[in-house]
């Protein structure tokens, strides 16, 4: 074996300096000027940030194409400089090897084994190419020009090269499943029901929360103007949402019952509604209207349509009971949710991604809120179904949320019977290191860690200090059990038609 290995540098040494031969014998031209502006141009990844920040600009999978290219990019950079560079020291071509007017000036000072120009030019057209072929086939020729032009200008031996596209396409593979493009979302479909038509408002109750996030001085004017044949109540900060939400439906005239204000407010209207039999309009109105954006009223013109014609369709719900206080004397409450109930770090790493957002978007503010919530977190042990866990969340939606991962956004179906029960636990070894590696390369849906189920029903029970339980963005503190089950269409709301 020792005897083969000491060959082998040899029989490539003299191949290297042949070919170098031959490219040495090329006539001078123009060619060479810009095989050198080639070369200087991917210095530190330049090229291909540039190219990735064109492919951004255009939303789906060129902008998947770009991310992934950049992700194998900085992994072949690292292991070539990083690594290899380290281990296999070699010098570079000289001076006489080229013609010195192609020669490469100053000439780069780490070994020469392998190319790390190499490994990043064919590390991003590949790792785009696996995302979207047209794409790797358009920067196939410039990552193959990028490459040559390392031996053209005296940089590097050929060998290098070739080593170095090697871990370039291998970096490419290896993170082909990091931040995999996610599957396209269903489609809406809504279960049509029968609701009174209300032009005007007549026959709509309309409770108002003025603590919601866009509530302003002129907002009931502005609804009773829309509305002009309703009665709107405004509820302050001292007086009871409750009790204005139980006149509201026991007025005589009240047909069906609406609601401006957040997800916790649409959440108390909603139990009402379900209690009395009222079809529920959902008013965009408040911080955060994830069910008036599923319902399709995510802007008062559609609201306002869907009343007037009376359209509507069923929701499921959920019913959460929650027992509190101590084990010996507990206290029971039951609530409706509409959206989500959650345990553990889920309320914070969500509060943190809608700060970030605006300023970073929606996937990176995703990434860097895990990173905030997991670093510093501490996980919860709880018994779900009778198992005992350690769990970072665990996260109840009423309904299949998607994506299918740590982060669901969006509900196109409202009625489907199900409860979208998903945990990310602390169970494995390592399990701080695995969370993050996870964030970190976008596996998060895919890893041992995170577990994806639906069920009709289910428990979550403390095994030690009482829980802090989130249902539709209301904290509730103390719990000690809580059994959440599905109730089948047990809501009419206003809606557009699918």
């Amino acid at each position: 074996m020792q005897k083969k290995w000491r060959k082998g540098p040899g029989w490539i040494s003299r191949l290297d300096r042949h070919l170098v031969r031959k490219v040495s014998a090329f006539p001078g031209g123009n060619h060479d000027t810009f095989f050198r502006r080639l070369s200087s141009s991917a210095n530190h990844g330049k090229l291909w940030v540039g190219a990735a920040a064109i492919m951004a600009l255009f939303p789906g999978r060129p902008r998947r194409a770009a991310l992934h290219g950049l992700i194998a990019q900085a992994v072949a950079s690292a292991v070539t400089n990083a690594g290899f560079k380290t281990l296999l020291p070699r010098t570079r071509p000289l001076p006489e090897h080229l013609p010195v007017f192609r020669f490469v000036h100053p000439q780069p000072t780490s070994s020469s084994m392998p190319s790390g120009h190499s490994a990043s030019a064919i590390a991003f057209a590949v790792g785009a190419g696996l995302v979207k072929p047209a794409l790797g086939a358009a920067l196939a020729p410039l990552a193959a020009g990028v490459a040559y032009s390392r031996v053209h200008t005296g940089a590097h031996w050929p060998s290098d090269v070739f080593f170095g596209s090697a871990i370039g396409a291998g970096a490419a593979l290896v993170t082909r499943k990091w931040w995999p493009v996610r599957p396209p979302i269903p489609a809406v479909a809504r279960t049509a029901a029968q609701a009174p038509e209300l032009p005007g408002g007549a026959g709509l109750s309309i409770v108002v929360n003025t603590l919601g996030g866009s509530f302003t001085e002129q907002t009931a004017d502005a609804l009773q103007e829309i509305f002009p044949e309703a009665y709107i109540k405004t509820v302050g900060a001292d007086e009871s949402l409750a009790e204005a939400i139980e006149a509201a439906v026991a007025r005589e005239a009240t047909l069906a019952l609406g609601v401006w204000g957040g997800d916790g407010t649409v959440g108390a209207a909603a139990a009402a509604a379900v209690e009395h039999s009222l079809p529920l309009l959902v008013l965009p109105g408040g911080t955060l209207n994830h069910f008036a954006r599923d319902t399709g009223t995510g802007n008062l013109q559609e609201a306002v349509d869907a009343a007037t014609n009376g359209e509507a369709a069923l929701a499921d719900v959920g019913r959460v009971t929650v027992e509190r206080g101590l084990a010996e004397n507990p206290q029971m409450a039951e609530l409706l949710m509409n959206n989500t109930a959650s345990v553990g770090l889920y309320p914070n790493l969500v509060r943190r991604r809608e700060h970030l957002q605006p300023a970073l978007g929606k996937p990176l503010a995703g990434v860097v809120a895990m990173f905030r919530t997991f670093a510093a977190g501490t996980p919860t042990v709880l018994t779900v179904d009778g198992v005992r866990h350690k769990v970072w969340i665990a996260y109840v939606g009423r309904g299949r949320h998607y994506p299918r991962d740590h982060a669901p956004l969006v509900r196109p179906v409202l009625d489907d019977g199900v409860l979208d029960v998903r945990m990310i636990t602390a169970d494995e070894r390592f399990a701080r290191a695995r969370l993050l590696w996870s964030v970190l390369t976008g596996t998060v849906a895919t890893s041992r860690i995170t577990h994806l189920r639906e069920a009709t029903e289910v428990t979550f029970e403390t095994a030690d200090s009482p829980l802090a339980l989130a249902v539709d963005g209301e904290a509730l503190a103390g719990v000690r059990k809580v059994r959440i089950r599905v109730e089948p269409q047990a809501l009419r709301y206003y809606a557009p038609r699918a």
